[in-house]
């Protein structure tokens, strides 16, 4: 399984981004597909994961009510838009791939994972 992230950039707070992240290799939909983000000098952290169905979503308490995670099956790709976004959002944002489908917020469950794309909110 192949991971391509894209569509970080430079955004004000309170703007707007969605990334995205295009698989190939195995469908989407028979993955539980996650989002981290990581900081220079922190760990990494979860954002939020989404089912291999794509019928349910889970967020960190940070960024839950403004970001959504979605899958779009004939694309083969799931995103996340990241609306109200704020300076300490800030950092390079990776998505994972679960081929076990432990739909777990920890790192160490996902097997594979995209290059990251860095995300920059201005105040």
């Amino acid at each position: 399984v192949q991971l391509q992230a894209s569509g970080g950039g430079l955004v004000q707070a309170g703007g707007s981004l969605r990334l995205s992240c295009a698989a190939s290799g195995r469908t989407v939909s028979s993955l539980a597909m996650g989002w981290f983000r990581q900081s220079p000098g922190k760990e990494r952290e979860f954002v939020g994961r989404i089912s291999w169905s794509g019928g349910s979503a889970y967020y960190a308490n940070s960024v839950k009510d403004r970001f959504t995670i979605s899958m779009d099956n004939a694309k083969n790709t799931v995103y996340l838009q990241m609306n109200s976004l704020k300076p300490e959002d800030t950092a390079v944002y990776y998505c994972a791939a679960d081929p076990s489908r432990l739909y777990s917020d920890y790192y160490g469950s996902y097997v594979y994972w995209g290059q990251g794309t860095q995300v920059t909110v201005s105040s």
